[in-house]
């Protein structure tokens, strides 16, 4: 899939499924460096999607846009809807506040005269005044008997209604007419800050005043819309839904006659291109260079493409060749001449396709999603809040960002913030709640949890722990180990890049450092972040420990750094043997590289600090569940380098990949998994809708959790309310600050480390205008059509 999910704000819907594709996770190849990240502040990348003003587009003409499969329903508030459901019934029904560049919900116009908080006392009153000229293909006006439909069947009171979570519908006490037709009055129960989210989309009484017209009357069909264009008719066997023109439309009205979604998979949309199939589509890095390569290299003058088969072929071998097939022995000849044949026509045909290719052009930003690394909290080591703090200070979040975003021309800032991305108002990095990357802190907090590297050494059964037999066991076994130290050449904690790293468990014992960063608030936590039991509000572990270290903490982290000093074989301090290993090295050069060629390489002394942790005699390694499916080679090599920074500080990783339809379900959602990478869509409304993937997990009547869509199972009561508080608050300003406290405690709880923002690559028709990256935005279906040819004698339009 390339694009699961949009905006959270465009569908108040439970999000049963995260982000987890290629399309989502892409390692870009077109066209690190490490830091401290606590401090960096992201950027927002723009909309890149092909302006151009109505009046010069065209009328008329027919746009296919690629969709991952055709959606088993158009009720975008069912369980089962996904993106495709969402991006085809963007251009059939009212989106009441759609989403701006910077991801701020923006009255439409076309439906909507005003709305807006008219009473907060005694009760929330919301008072919508509707545009006169808004109906339904049927004729009949939009009114607010459409409104009490909705919330009936979404309030969660009929449990007839076959519906997702829906939160805010149940805080609705009632809905009126106004003072004339085009006025709906909503009464909350409760304050509902994020009320700008409801009734989107908004659907006709015919599909919501019935459980049977909800759960089945719109899985293919609907029986009216709104938009600019209308419904003809879903063919799931040739896989097209396809769109029509409204006439009854009263705004702008639509360019194309016709809109159709195609599915076709990801790995088969190069193909689709080139055969004309679809004009636009959300692509990998592998397509997307293929295009950007076709613009380049056109292969003028006979010359062969600088890429694609014979490519690589030098003149030698292209010599060597000609040679073998007019040689004297037939035989070797005739092979040569039928592989020359093949090459030739592979060529041809590569030739033909990246001349197609170069009607379209890949229009990039950064997507309304973030790439996370999720530590699941119930399993045992990663219980402890030591472990996962430790996680996450071994985490050079600069360099993965640099190695995602940088090639792409992206701004390459890690996030700082999991409730919002950047360019959004309630952007704010809070990461150094947590701290940044440190891994002399990491090797402190994980000595301070009971992980060293004495502890990875099973003591003889019998041997009674303090006696002589065990000390001189122990010291027995350091000799033998700084002998095979000594023998290989230790790994260093970057990865390599030709080869991934599968996980090692090595031991780096070093010293900590008192944590400054605060979060927002002053008001002492009460909650448990690093708690066994993510249903019990009593534990042993408390947050602002981490939050706001007391002067006891820099003590006990030099007393770390002391005890890190003792357990090193060599006794040299870290800052003598950095100076030691930088001795005769050149600006970009290796210690030891200018020895007369032919020199053998001197034996490099045995570093104290690497070998595998470990807690009475078991080693620290955790099971890092990736996907194994063609298309997710990306997703491991970010893994892979994650892999390698956990093994630079002695945490042993064991990757296990598993199949793509089965990584969520069977192991992400159940719990079954140490470490994970995916990610959540963005969202105008945090307060409402990261509420269930940042709740404290509470137990159930069976004994088993209730974790909602908090897939790390870490969180905190603290939390909650701040969470509970924020929906509450009416006043922007104060509901924002309100969010980043909440962030700031999520960071300090280290189960979710935002890593980067993900990537969007459009592939689209270079003839198409309005359509593209979008980012945050909601499409202006309207809007998309084909540019008018240019007159004759009229000046170039600039290249977009």
């Amino acid at each position: 899939m390339s694009h699961v999910g949009v905006p959270r704000g465009t569908a108040r819907k439970r999000r049963s499924l995260a982000l987890l594709t290629t399309g989502v996770l892409t390692l870009p190849v077109l066209a690190g460096c490490t830091s401290d990240d606590s401090g960096t502040t992201a950027a927002a990348a723009p909309q890149d999607i092909a302006v151009a003003a109505r009046n010069l587009v065209a009328a008329g003409g027919t746009a296919t846009w690629a969709i991952d499969a055709v959606p088993t329903t158009l009720n975008a508030f069912q369980a089962d809807a996904d993106g495709a459901t969402t991006r085809i019934t963007g251009a059939l029904l009212p989106t009441l506040f759609p989403l701006d560049a910077q991801g701020r919900p923006q009255l439409d116009a076309d439906y909507l005269k005003s709305a807006k908080v008219v009473e907060r006392e005694p009760r929330q009153v919301v008072l919508y005044r509707l545009n006169q000229r808004a109906v339904w293909s049927d004729g009949r006006a939009i009114e607010a008997a459409d409104f009490v439909a909705q919330w009936r069947a979404l309030n969660g009171e009929d449990s007839a209604y076959w519906t997702a979570r829906n939160a805010g519908y149940d805080r609705i006490e009632k809905i009126e007419r106004g003072a004339d037709g085009q006025e709906v009055r909503v009464t909350f129960a409760k304050p509902y800050a994020d009320w700008r989210s409801l009734f989107s989309p908004l659907y006709p009484k015919e599909v919501t005043g019935t459980p049977g017209a909800f759960n089945d009357g719109a899985r293919t069909t609907l029986k009216a819309t709104a938009g600019p264009f209308r419904l003809r008719g879903v063919d799931p066997k040739a896989g097209e839904v396809t769109l029509e023109r409204d006439p009854r439309w009263w705004g702008r009205p639509a360019k194309l006659d016709t809109l159709v979604f195609r599915a076709v998979k990801l790995q088969d949309r190069t193909q689709a291109l080139t055969e004309g199939k679809i004009d636009v589509a959300d692509i990998d890095a592998t397509a997307a260079q293929r295009i950007v390569q076709a613009g380049r290299d056109k292969g003028g003058n006979g010359q062969p493409l600088a890429q694609g088969p014979g490519s690589g072929t030098g003149p030698a071998a292209a010599l060597r060749s000609w040679a073998e097939a007019h040689g004297s022995d037939e035989t070797a000849a005739a092979a040569a001449q039928a592989a020359r044949e093949k090459n030739r026509a592979a060529a041809q045909a590569y030739a033909a396709e990246q001349g197609k290719l170069r009607a379209f052009v890949v229009r990039k930003s950064l997507g309304p999603a973030y790439t996370q690394l999720a530590l699941n909290g119930e399993s045992e080591p990663l219980a402890d809040d030591r472990v996962r703090r430790a996680v996450a200070r071994a985490l050079n979040r600069q360099e993965l960002a640099d190695t995602v975003l940088k090639p792409l021309g992206l701004p390459a800032a890690p996030l700082g913030s999991h409730v919002a991305l950047a360019g959004q108002p309630a952007y704010k990095d809070n990461s150094g709640a947590l701290g940044g990357h440190d891994t002399d802190e990491a090797r402190a907090l994980l000595a301070d949890a009971g992980w060293t590297r004495e502890g990875a050494v099973k003591k003889p059964d019998g041997t009674k722990a303090g006696s002589e037999a065990g000390k001189k066991g122990a010291k027995d076994k350091d000799a033998a180990g700084k002998d095979d130290k000594a023998a290989t050449p230790e790994k260093q904690g970057k990865p390599d890049d030709n080869k991934p790293v599968t996980g090692t468990d090595t031991d780096t014992d070093g010293g900590s450092k008192p944590d400054d960063n605060k979060p927002d608030d002053s008001k002492p936590d009460d909650s448990k972040p690093g708690d066994n039991k993510p249903g019990d509000s009593n534990g042993s572990r408390n947050a602002p420990q981490v939050l706001a270290p007391a002067s006891a903490a820099a003590v006990h982290g030099a007393a770390l750094l002391r005890q890190a000093g003792r357990l090193a074989w060599t006794g040299t301090a870290e800052d003598a043997a950095a100076k030691v290993a930088g001795q005769d090295k050149q600006p970009d050069g290796a210690t030891g590289a200018y020895a007369p060629m032919g020199t053998a390489a001197p034996a490099q002394a045995p570093d104290a600090r690497r070998g595998p942790l470990g807690k009475n005699g078991k080693t620290l390694t955790l099971r890092f569940v990736l996907p194994s499916g063609p298309g997710s080679e990306p997703l491991r090599a970010v893994g892979a380098r994650i892999s390698a920074m956990l093994d630079s500080i002695g945490i042993g990783t064991s990757i296990t990949k598993v199949a793509d339809d089965n990584y969520f379900k069977d192991h992400i959602a159940s719990g079954d998994y140490d470490l994970a990478l995916y990610s959540w869509p963005a969202t105008a409304y945090p307060a409402t809708d990261d509420r269930p993937i940042f709740a404290k997990p509470v137990p159930a009547t069976d004994g088993s959790l209730t974790v909602e869509q908090n897939y790390t199972r870490v969180g905190t009561d603290h939390i909650d309310q701040l969470f509970d508080q924020a929906a509450a608050e009416l006043d922007e300003g104060a509901a924002r600050d309100l969010m980043k406290q909440a962030d700031a405690r999520i960071w300090a709880a280290a189960g979710s480390i935002p890593l980067y923002q993900r990537p969007q690559l459009v592939a689209t028709n270079r003839k198409l205008a309005n359509v593209g990256a979008f980012g945050f935005g909601s499409p202006h279906y309207q809007d998309i059509g084909f540019k008018k040819p240019q007159s004759a004698g009229a000046p170039a339009g600039k290249k977009k």
